[in-house]
Formats: structure tokens, sequence, C-alpha cells
């Protein structure tokens, strides 16, 4: 038997899409016949990747979402179903770091990494969820044939690296929020799993791969080497696909075995 991704009809919602990972997720999905709505604050990087997008052929619309801002992941989510039909795919990308020991962290430097990567995901996720609740119990117009919650995770979340004890100490948040909204969600139908890159080389961390730090850092991986975003493109498809309905709470380490 031979299996193939194929999303049309589906509406996903993906956040960070302006650069790096969520930029690539995005044309993943679209590429796969879904429907993506691209969201971030940076306006004009999205206007940008919607005509990359329609240039091959997809279907891709442009909201503004500040992740920080309650008021504004609301209007972003209503928005998004308004313009395009009801938010099957959650891909909960948005995310920042601070490179700094913890003895220098100031309470400022730990809201901007824990706004952004725990409490915006969290609140992205529950206004996405409580509108596919809605549905699946017929209390919302729309048809519901079940939802698929991919919160972006990472390796720091299980292994902790030295410098981004923040960020790390944020992602492993961010790993047990998917466990308990898979257990909570998961009898409504929808599937809340968490993806976690180990170091991918995107446009936004390119050149550290040019210094000798960053050399340093390659020569300590398993295999010498760093992913590229389309190393998560299956992992990412088959947590997004209906077929991985049995699928519920898993942690997904894409990291060429680096938190062994």
């Amino acid at each position: 038997m031979s299996y193939s991704i194929d999303l049309s009809g589906r509406v996903a919602l993906i956040t960070g899409a302006s650069s790096g990972l969520g930029a690539h997720f995005a044309r993943t999905l679209a590429g796969a016949g879904a429907a993506v709505a691209l969201a971030a604050r940076r306006i004009e990087r999205l206007k940008t990747l919607r005509a990359e997008i329609e240039a091959g052929g997809g279907d891709a619309h442009v909201v503004e979402l500040d992740v920080t801002d309650h008021d504004s992941i609301r209007a972003a989510v209503a928005h998004v179903e308004t313009e395009m039909g009801t938010i099957d795919i959650l891909v909960n990308n948005s995310g920042v770091s601070t490179t700094q020991r913890l003895v220098d962290v100031t309470p400022e430097d730990y809201d901007f990494v824990t706004d952004t990567n725990t409490r915006g995901a969290f609140f992205v996720a529950q206004e996405v969820g409580k509108r596919m609740i809605a549905r699946s119990r017929g209390a919302a117009p729309g048809t519901f044939i079940g939802g698929r919650i991919v919160n972006i995770a990472s390796i720091a979340g299980q292994r902790v690296l030295s410098q981004i004890g923040v960020y790390a100490m944020s992602k492993a948040a961010v790993i047990h929020m998917t466990r308990a909204m898979a257990l909570e969600w998961g009898r409504f139908g929808i599937n809340v799993n968490a993806l976690c890159p180990g170091y991918i080389d995107t446009e936004i961390n390119h050149h550290h791969w040019q210094t000798e730090a960053g050399a340093k850092l390659v020569a300590t991986l398993p295999r010498k080497r760093v992913g590229r975003p389309q190393d998560l493109d299956l992992a990412l498809l088959m947590l997004c696909a209906n077929e991985s309905g049995f699928v519920n709470g898993a942690v997904v380490n894409a990291d060429d075995g680096y938190a062994l």
C-alpha cells in the first residue's frame, strides 16, 4: 500500500510565517494542497511569501498577528475563518530567543521569550481549539472532520543547551502544554502534537554555521551536520494529515539523533 498526503480542502494557519521555518512550513502545506493563512507581524514579508505561493498555484492569505497580544490573536483567528473558512490545521510556530547566561537574564529578557514562546503559543492554540471544539459539538457552523494542532517546540525543550536557558525552559513548557491539550481535546477529534527540530540551517541562522563557533557546534552533532528545513517536511505533513488520527500527544524529534 502506498500513501500520499493530500491536504486539499483544508485550511491551515501558520504563525511566525514571515521567515525561517514558518515560511517553509507554509510553502510545504500549500504544496500539499492546503489553503494557508500566513500570520506574523511583518506584513510586507508575508505578502512576498503569498505572491510566491500563489505563483506556484497555491492559495494563501495574509493576516497580521502579534501572539503576545490576546486581542490580536482573537482578531486574527476570526479574520482567517471569515475570509478562508474554518481552520482545520494550526502550525503554532512563533518563537524568539536570546543568547545569554541565566545570571544575566533580566525580567524583560525573560518576558520577551516566554510571552511569545509559551504564553503566545498557548493562547493561539486555545483560540483555535475553542472554535474546533464548538464545531465538533455542533455548536458552531462549519463542517468538522477533525482538527490538527502542531506545536513547534525544540530539541532544547528536552536537552538543555548552554546560553539559551530561558528558551529551553519555554520550549519544555510547550512540550508539556502539547500533552495537556492532547489529553483534554482528543475527545473532540482534535489531535495535538509537538514537533521538535534540532539544529536547522535557515536564512535566520545561516551565517552562524560559517563562523568558528558554528563549526565547533557542528562538530558536536551526531553526524557532524545541521538539518535543512525540508528535513522536517514529512514529519510535519504526517502530523497535519487526516491519516494521523491515532497520533495524539506525541513529541516528534527531528534532530538527527541529537537528543539521544
